[in-house]
């Protein structure tokens, strides 16, 4: 049995991920949630020093992203917080440097590209400093299918992203964007409608 199958029959740490994937308020730092994100470093480490395109990447890559579709590519560098809240269709492509912390889930569609850089964040921290100190949410963000996404864009929680879009490289998007939509800047702002 492996320590992460070893850790997943933790009571305490069912509470936690439960609270977590939910949206209520969570501690991600009881030793159970601290332990689960250091075995999936320990797979990060292994796909970002692997000899590049060996067989064992894509191997690697299902086994940190055991909910992303088969055929999922990434290129590393790659970081994520969980791994297995990461949800993708077909054909998604992640491209160098690209950070995820998906404990209030990420789910992206099907030939979706992400460029290099590109930082997807659920989790978010209260505003008041006492609660900060005890407990963070998060909350999901989705991005739909065949969606361009550019270089070091910055996704914040609870983002839905429709199908078809352009987020221009650099772009800080903090509110939905709907379907077939051109947004840029920070934050990002629809300049026009793609597509139609």
């Amino acid at each position: 049995m492996t320590t992460k199958e070893q850790l997943a029959q933790s009571p305490s740490l069912q509470d936690e991920l439960r609270r977590m994937q939910s949206g209520e308020p969570y501690d991600a730092h009881t030793p159970e949630m601290r332990a689960w994100r250091d075995e999936v470093k320990k797979l990060l480490h292994r796909l970002n020093t692997t000899e590049y395109h060996c067989e064992n990447m894509a191997e690697i890559t299902r086994e940190i992203l055991p909910n992303a579709a088969p055929d999922i590519y990434v290129e590393p560098p790659f970081y994520c917080d969980y791994g297995n809240l990461i949800h993708t269709g077909e054909k998604v492509f992640i491209n160098f440097g690209c950070i995820i912390l998906d404990g209030g889930g990420v789910y992206i569609g099907r030939k979706t590209l992400i460029a290099p850089g590109v930082h997807i964040y659920t989790a978010e921290h209260p505003t008041n400093a006492d609660d900060r100190d005890r407990f963070e949410m998060c909350r999901p963000v989705r991005i739909g299918e065949r969606c361009w996404i550019g270089g070091d864009v910055t996704i914040c929680p609870g983002v839905t992203i429709g199908d078809r879009c352009v987020i221009g490289a650099g772009s800080v998007v903090v509110r939905d964007i709907p379907d077939d939509s051109l947004a840029v800047g920070n934050p990002a702002r629809i300049v026009r409608k793609l597509n139609g």
